[in-house]
């Protein structure tokens, strides 16, 4: 009788043996996954910022704003009215006793910045939402001196900011001006 083990330890081991080699401890290249491309690191663009707060420089009256229509709107007479140096001023209407009743600024320029003074006087994140027709938005939102209103629209933005609490008020007179200046 012939002894056929050894063969056949032979024909079972053959196999074994050929992945044992291939198994070298080196991992095998998988050529499904692909690895990451080296991405170039690159700085976001900043963020754009608002030019500063206009301040009075000279007196009134304001060109756009009708002092009646503040007086009505606002509901309080109107004493000094000054403006700011810029194009177009930002207006100030103060109270008789001299504190300020109301403020309206006008912005132009790039639409980044616009939405950067928007954000500014009523950030978009945490105000109520403020629209108005033809494209105008931005945050409407009480303020501790009273309350604010603030739109843009491309590149123009129109910030209105009042001694009273209802920011309806300032909403009127930011329609105002935008329908004045025929923005």
């Amino acid at each position: 009788m012939v002894d056929y083990l050894p063969v056949k330890r032979a024909l079972l081991l053959g196999p074994l043996l050929i992945v044992l080699a291939a198994c070298n401890n080196e991992p095998a290249e998988d050529p499904t996954i692909v690895p990451p491309a080296d991405t170039p690191t690159s700085e976001a663009a900043p963020a754009a910022e608002a030019p500063p707060v206009p301040e009075p420089s000279a007196d009134g009256p304001c060109p756009y704003l009708d002092t009646a229509f503040v007086e009505d709107t606002n509901g309080q007479r109107a004493g000094d009215v000054k403006v700011s140096a810029d194009d177009p001023p930002a207006c100030f209407f103060y109270r008789s006793d001299g504190g300020i009743q109301l403020t309206v600024r006008v912005f132009q320029g790039e639409a980044p910045v616009a939405q950067a003074v928007v954000d500014q006087a009523a950030p978009v994140d945490t105000s109520n939402p403020a629209e108005l027709a033809g494209g105008w938005a931005g945050g409407a939102q009480p303020t501790d001196e009273g309350a604010v209103y603030a739109v843009a629209k491309e590149g123009t933005a129109v910030v209105v900011a009042t001694n009273q609490e209802q920011t309806i008020k300032a909403k009127v007179v930011a329609q105002e001006a935008i329908s004045a200046l025929g923005l």
